[in-house]
C-alpha cells in the first residue's frame, strides 16, 4: 500500500527557510516521478516542483523558481523541498505526491498524481 508522509511545515517569518520532507513507502521509490504542490484556503491546488528519472531531472513552476529546490534521497525513499526566501504568499498547505508514471509532461499537473500525502502547514508572516 503506498503512503507518502509529509513534515517539516511550520510558522515563520518572510525571508525565513524551511525544508520540507516526504517519506515514500509501499512501492519501489525510484520508478515513479513526484511533486510538491501547495493550496492555499480558497485556491485550487497547484503544482511547485516536481521531480523524475530518479532525481535527474526537476521542474519548476515559476512561482518559486530560484527559491525552492526539490530533491531526494533515493536510499531513504524520501523527499525534500528546501524552501529559502519565503513570502506570505507562500502560506498554504503543502502536499506531495507520487506520479502514476516513470516522468511527467512539463508543465505537470494535479491528475498526473496518482498518491498524496496528508499535507503539511506552512504559513509565513510578514
Amino acid at each position: 500500500q503506498v503512503h507518502l508522509a509529509e513534515s517539516g511545515g511550520g510558522s515563520v517569518q518572510a525571508g525565513g527557510s524551511l525544508k520540507l520532507s516526504c517519506v515514500a513507502s509501499g512501492y519501489t521509490y525510484t520508478t515513479y516521478c513526484m511533486g510538491w504542490f501547495r493550496q492555499a484556503p480558497g485556491k485550487q491546488r497547484e503544482g511547485i516542483a516536481g521531480i523524475y528519472y530518479e532525481g535527474e531531472r526537476t521542474y519548476y513552476y515559476d512561482s518559486v523558481k530560484g527559491r525552492f529546490t526539490i530533491s531526494q534521497d533515493n536510499a531513504k525513499n524520501t523527499l525534500y523541498l528546501q524552501m529559502n526566501n519565503l513570502k506570505p504568499e507562500d502560506s498554504a498547505i503543502y502536499y506531495c505526491a507520487r506520479c502514476s508514471y516513470s516522468y511527467f509532461a512539463q508543465p505537470f499537473r494535479p491528475e498526473d498524481f496518482a498518491y498524496w500525502g496528508q499535507g503539511t502547514q506552512v504559513t509565513v508572516a510578514s
